[in-house]
């Protein structure tokens, strides 16, 4: 058998699949190339009042240590620790904000997909059947008695781009990108300020411990000196109004209980919710404030709060991504040019839509200018302003708030110091009284108000201890707060992963 040689392909058969796609290669090569740069815009002035030094700066102390990221381990509580550690990984205010970096990463991809051109892909069958009454022109692929069939296939590749030649798109991206940075900086703000609020409560809950102590003390020597009156009186050397008056106090001494076991149970709920814990299934062992350290460090200078807050670096993110904003709300003003392409392959027969002929493209360029829109771009411009403005402003407050922090936190650990130690000795002082009074008591050489007044004084200067040591350490992880707690934003910013979302 005779073997008959194959014809080649044609040069115009070979290469028609790399010209069917030339117009849309054309549109996607030329859009990096012509897209433009962003327009400069005349930044707002920040004007900070940075002070070289704090008011308080005296007060440091040259063993401080600056603040570490876990700071907590400072106050030497092994179940503060344990708090803090699990509220990092289990707290539903962090989890929260970190869904929000979740979004907004996926915000950016939103906004910087106009800088890419737009390629879509069509395919379409149509069989179409027309009476005879309108046949007539076109191909005719069958013809009956009832009317004229035709067939039409199409396969097809469009592209669009708009041309970025003012930096519209690419400021919206770039303010996108920096509302992204702003929600990791708010996780950080988040994570600090749920950190010193656990340790806040728990010292509440162990403020709250030593104050039911107190309370439970001083009753069982209010219930002692009863018993005492009780006898006196049996043996005539008191009288009914001593007894009354001594069951009084002891009345009020009760009556004192309940409200602390309420705070307390209170402030073990508070801290079960921070813990993500249902508070039925939540307990702490706690135990007494004198247990708590308080750990020196130092304020540094003013100056490098600025870095170490996440809230002025959230707030300073947030203005950048406002000014970004002004940039594409100024370029929208100027005229905007797309390129498209349209190319594919189409025949009335499906055999065909290959061949020689079924061919097409399309190549536009087009110009759209903004003439008359009601205002709305002049309104989109000076509203872009004003949230720039505000944002400005929130900057100028953040800097200056954190300021402010430092020096009350500073200002307040330091009397409350001093508060405590003169406490102390106060609280000493009205035990001796009490003390001597309850035994001159016992051997009939003084009255019962004094005694009344001594057991007072004693149960006032007890109280008030425990609230100066809760103030004192309030102070001191409000001023762990105020100095960012050892943040940096070396490290901090990574991606985020979206977590798993059951269906």
């Amino acid at each position: 058998m005779t073997k008959v040689a194959r014809k080649p392909k044609s040069r115009t058969a070979r290469q028609r699949g790399v010209i069917c796609v030339a117009p849309v290669l054309a549109v996607l090569l030329l859009a990096p190339a012509l897209s433009g740069c962003i327009l400069g815009s005349e930044r707002p002035e920040l004007n900070l009042e940075v002070p070289a030094a704090y008011r308080e700066a005296s007060l440091r102390s040259a063993d401080a240590a600056v603040p570490a990221l876990d700071w907590w381990r400072g106050f030497r509580s092994k179940e503060l620790t344990t708090l803090m550690e699990n509220a990092q990984v289990f707290n539903l205010d962090i989890a929260v904000a970190v869904a929000q970096i979740v979004q907004a990463d996926a915000q950016v991809g939103v906004s910087g997909s106009p800088l890419f051109p737009s390629v879509t892909g069509t395919a379409t069958a149509e069989r179409q059947k027309v009476s005879t009454a309108t046949a007539g022109g076109g191909t005719v692929a069958n013809v009956g008695v009832g009317g004229s069939t035709f067939s039409n296939y199409n396969l097809g590749l469009s592209a669009s781009y708009m041309i970025d030649f003012w930096g519209k798109n690419r400021a919206t991206l770039y303010a996108a990108e920096e509302s992204a940075t702003v929600a990791r900086y708010n996780r950080e703000v988040v994570t600090l300020t749920t950190l010193v609020t656990v340790a806040n409560t728990y010292f509440q809950v162990l403020a709250a411990q030593d104050q039911l102590r107190v309370a439970r003390r001083n009753l069982a020597a209010a219930e002692r000196i009863l018993t005492l009156i009780k006898q006196q009186f049996a043996g005539g050397t008191a009288s009914q109004l001593d007894v009354s008056q001594q069951e009084a106090l002891v009345s009020t001494e009760r009556a004192t209980i309940p409200p602390l076991e309420v705070t307390l149970k209170q402030n073990i709920a508070a801290l079960a919710l921070l813990e993500a814990r249902a508070p039925a299934n939540f307990n702490i062992a706690g135990g007494t404030l004198t247990s708590i350290v308080v750990p020196r460090v130092t304020p540094g200078l003013p100056s490098e709060l600025l870095y170490q807050r996440p809230d002025i670096r959230q707030a300073e993110a947030q203005l950048a991504s406002s000014n970004f904003s002004v940039e594409s709300a100024r370029a929208a003003f100027f005229p905007q040019i797309q390129l498209t392409g349209t190319t594919g392959v189409q025949s009335t027969a499906l055999a065909a839509l290959f061949g020689p002929g079924a061919w097409y493209y399309t190549l536009a360029a087009g110009l759209t200018q903004p003439i008359f829109d009601g205002f709305l771009l002049e309104s989109q411009l000076k509203q872009a302003k004003g949230v720039q403005l505000q944002n400005l402003q929130a900057y100028r407050k953040a800097v200056l708030s954190a300021f402010a922090d430092v020096e009350k936190a500073l200002v307040a650990l330091s009397e409350t110091t001093r508060q405590e130690r003169l406490q102390i000795e106060a609280v000493n002082n009205s035990r001796k009284a009490f003390d001597v009074s309850e035994t001159q008591l016992r051997a009939g050489t003084v009255n019962l108000i004094t005694v009344l007044q001594t057991q007072q004084t004693l149960l006032t200067a007890e109280n008030t201890l425990a609230q100066v040591r809760l103030t004192k350490l309030l102070a001191a992880s409000s001023l762990f707060q105020a100095l960012g707690g050892g943040w940096t934003p070396d490290g901090r910013l990574a991606a985020v992963q979206a977590p798993e979302v059951a269906q």
